[in-house]
């Protein structure tokens, strides 16, 4: 449409220049700021703020009850440890409460110091009883997320503010790397059910950082600690942001809207490997990608009754091509899997993961899965192509998550084998919240009640194999054992395996440990999932590696937040002058070209528009 635009006063257009440059002039710095704001990683004025992108929200930051792995991330910074962790997995006395630490000769008494000088973030002091009040609160509540960590423990004592004392029932061989966050008594003995706790901000630790906001859908703000005990990071800031569509995030990295990103896509990611100013980066610490099954074995299970066959769920073993998975899915990158724990992550001389033996290894053999079907009597009596078990069609749900592309991916040629095989499969697509609230039901009675078939998912171990694989155990049903999976012989080598001391001993234990579960199917250990990484480094100095992978989002490392420190800071402060010279140079030239041009006589006229 054609339209007459309004003519415009001659003086307008050089009072609005002639402003701009008075206004550049007269924000010395201002000028200097903006520009800065776009290349550094201080936007807001003096303050240092580290952006990092992620795509998994926590599902709670009471570190009593969380699960999720962005959680851990929070507390890591939040809290402290007993023995924290050094960059290559092992014990630090650097890194935790604990300066030293020693053994009695029976292996029943642990006697820790705690180091002097310590402040909570709300000025009380840190003692020896603030960690004997978590772990016997731990204990003494039958904290379920934590349990496993105290087996074997019988009390912990502060004889001193600086001297703990931990007795135990029988050895414990994880004692060093118990992954128990230490919180305070004054707030803590306050709350009379800890698993209930509904978190206030800013909430309490020992930590580099504070937690001071958690808002849900969107990010997680934590502020640097004063009085850290520790060494003094560089960043003021740190600014976890979420993301429900990781190519977004991923953009949002190019553009340096955010420093760092976990999870990123790998068709992005590809990209980011040949890219200027930023590190792409592939590891894998103790996870595993799988397909989980309903194994619980109660009248008030709500999954299909037929997953709690073994036979039928290793006949679905044969049904799974672990390789197609991982170079769709992954594009390669990732490895076919076995068991839950994964190969080359432990010491040659030490190494826990048990790799099956040809002669009992599954592979990929459709008509494998097909006989052993026929042979358990999951037959389709009445032709109409869907196999039956006790004279009903098998119907089975299958849940990929919305959060994970790589599980969608997978999803969908899982469905397509196992209705190869003759069983309906509904497949869909779910978020992580929608899933745990299925795997956690309980009916009107509080009976707990797992309302799930199959669904997709992975899992972050712990450092300790041992305690990976204590969380299978029958006593963490309703818990950590998302399968709901129960075998004598595994519960209790669970247990001895903590009190053998003997490294050789302790590890014929877990491989065991993983044989059995292995031969019971009930989860399908897809593959050893990459995490893919991208961080700033055009921007960033002190990106700091743990075990040679992450540099963060590894619950372990708190290291990199300690070490990074914005790159160019003293060129951008020193060089700020001159840039608004340069400023005030140009909008002044471009104002008297605009006058000249007036005073040729130019006038406003009708235009199209």
């Amino acid at each position: 449409m054609m339209r007459a635009r309004m003519r415009t006063a001659p003086w307008r257009p050089l009072l609005v220049l002639t402003c701009a440059a008075v206004l550049a002039a007269g924000l010395a710095g201002g000028v200097g700021g903006a520009l800065a704001a776009d290349e550094s990683p201080s936007p807001a004025g003096d303050k240092v703020v580290l952006r990092l992108g992620w795509t998994n929200e926590p599902d709670s930051l009471n570190p009593f009850v969380g699960y999720e792995g962005s959680s851990y991330e929070v507390w890591s910074l939040n809290y402290d440890f007993l023995c924290g962790f050094g960059l290559d997995g092992s014990p630090d006395p650097d890194r935790g409460l604990a300066e030293s630490w020693e053994i009695s000769d029976d292996g029943l008494l642990w006697t820790f110091q705690i180091r002097e000088g310590m402040t909570w973030q709300d000025g009380e002091p840190v003692t020896a009883a603030d960690v004997a009040f978590t772990y016997n609160l731990i204990i003494d509540k039958d904290l379920t997320a934590l349990t496993s960590y105290t087996t074997n423990v019988k009390e912990a004592r502060a004889l001193d503010d600086t001297t703990l004392e931990i007795e135990c029932t029988a050895p414990k061989a994880n004692m060093e790397k118990l992954w128990i966050y230490v919180v305070p008594e004054h707030v803590w003995s306050k709350i009379d059910d800890p698993e209930k706790h509904k978190m206030t901000y800013p909430f309490i630790g020992s930590g580099p950082f504070q937690c001071t906001g958690w808002k849900k859908g969107s990010h997680v703000t934590m502020v640097k600690n004063p009085a850290y005990w520790g060494p003094a990071p560089a960043v003021d800031e740190i600014y976890f942001e979420y993301y429900t569509n990781a190519d977004t995030m991923a953009q949002d990295l190019k553009s340096g809207l955010i420093d760092g990103a976990n999870d990123v896509p790998a068709a992005q990611f590809a990209g980011f490997e040949s890219a200027e100013g930023f590190d792409a980066i592939t590891y894998n610490l103790f996870m595993w990608e799988y397909l989980g099954f309903n194994c619980y074995r109660s009248k008030h299970s709500q999954g299909h009754p037929v997953l709690r066959e073994v036979d039928f769920r290793n006949a679905l073993n044969w049904a799974v091509d672990k390789q197609k998975c991982v170079d769709v899915a992954w594009e390669g990158r990732a490895v076919p899997g076995t068991t839950m724990i994964p190969p080359d992550q432990f010491p040659d001389d030490w190494d826990a993961h048990w790799e099956p033996p040809a002669d009992v290894a599954y592979g990929f053999d459709l008509d494998e899965a097909r006989r052993l079907l026929d042979e358990g009597g999951y037959a389709d009596a009445d032709g109409d192509g869907i196999r039956e078990y006790k004279g009903e069609p098998i119907k089975l749900r299958l849940w990929a998550r919305s959060e994970s592309l790589s599980s969608q991916n997978m999803g969908k040629f899982i469905t397509g084998w196992f209705e190869d095989l003759g069983l309906d499969i509904e497949f869909q697509v779910m978020d992580d919240g929608a899933i745990s609230e299925k795997l956690y039901t309980y009916d009107a009675d509080c009976n707990y009640a797992p309302d799930y078939d199959m669904y997709i998912w992975d899992y972050w171990g712990a450092s300790d194999p041992g305690d990976t694989l204590m969380w299978f155990t029958t006593g963490q049903i309703e818990w950590w054992n998302d399968p709901c999976w129960s075998n004598e012989e595994f519960d209790s080598l669970a247990e001895e395996q903590y009190g053998e001391m003997d490294p050789g001993e302790r590890l014929d234990m877990i491989h065991r440990m993983q044989e059995l579960m292995y031969a019971e199917t009930p989860e399908i250990i897809l593959d050893y999932p990459p995490s893919l990484q991208v961080v700033d480094t055009a921007r960033w100095d002190g990106w700091t590696p743990f075990m040679d992978g992450g540099v963060w989002y590894v619950g372990y490392n708190i290291e990199t937040y300690l070490n990074l420190e914005p790159k160019g800071a003293v060129e951008e402060e020193t060089g700020s002058s001159t840039w608004i010279v340069v400023v005030v140079a140009v909008v002044a030239a471009t104002a008297l070209a605009a006058w000249l041009a007036l005073r040729r006589g130019r006038r406003g006229r009708a235009e199209e528009a």
